[in-house]
């Protein structure tokens, strides 16, 4: 048997370490490669790879935390409405529910420092109701129809179209009013 035999009990113990949720501290979320001691990681941080992304990271850092964000951000209300359409739950919950897939967007890769951060921001932005109880954070996804987003889309538009058409009317009567004035001017000492 050859030392990188597929059936030896030390392939078999790494394939195992591999399959599962390993700690986050040695995570890289730029490379989205797991590592499993500090060492690894220290070796993956030394790598060409790493530092390639690293440059391209440290040209636009906003750009890509801010895509980072709206990955966890789509990622963790999907979770929350095949998985708690309708119930009132825990956002510890839901959380560890969606950090559950091996492929998901980390949450210090994103703009929120913690959950309760990122809870907030969904209670401001309309998207979940929130309550802060004794026992922790608590979240409900606001169900919207999708004919009344599209209605929502419509009437936005038409108000902003109306805005913008009466400031363009505002806009051409102080021009007229200014000719005019300038006309009137230039009338008056010619008589």
């Amino acid at each position: 048997m050859g030392k990188n035999d597929f059936l030896t009990p030390k392939a078999i113990a790494n394939r195992i370490k591999a399959k599962g949720l390993q700690k986050l501290r040695w995570y890289c979320q730029l490379c989205q490669k797991q590592c499993r001691d500090e060492n690894g990681f220290k070796c993956h941080q030394m790598s060409d790879s790493h530092r390639r992304q690293m440059e391209v990271f440290g040209q636009n850092p906003g750009r890509v935390i801010e895509g980072y964000s709206e990955e966890f951000e789509s990622g963790f209300l999907d979770h929350l409405k095949q998985a708690h359409p309708f119930s009132r739950v825990s956002a510890k919950v839901v959380y560890n529910e969606y950090i559950n897939d091996r492929h998901h967007i980390h949450m210090n890769s994103t703009k929120w420092l913690s959950l309760t951060e990122f809870v907030k921001y969904l209670g401001k932005e309309g998207k979940c109701k929130v309550e802060d109880t004794p026992k922790g954070w608590f979240i409900t996804l606001i169900q919207k129809d999708p004919l009344e987003e599209l209605d929502d889309e419509k009437r936005i538009k038409k108000v902003r179209a109306e805005k913008e058409e009466a400031e363009r009317h505002e806009m051409a009567l102080r021009e007229q009013a200014e000719r005019a004035r300038l006309l009137a001017r230039d009338e008056g000492p010619a008589e």
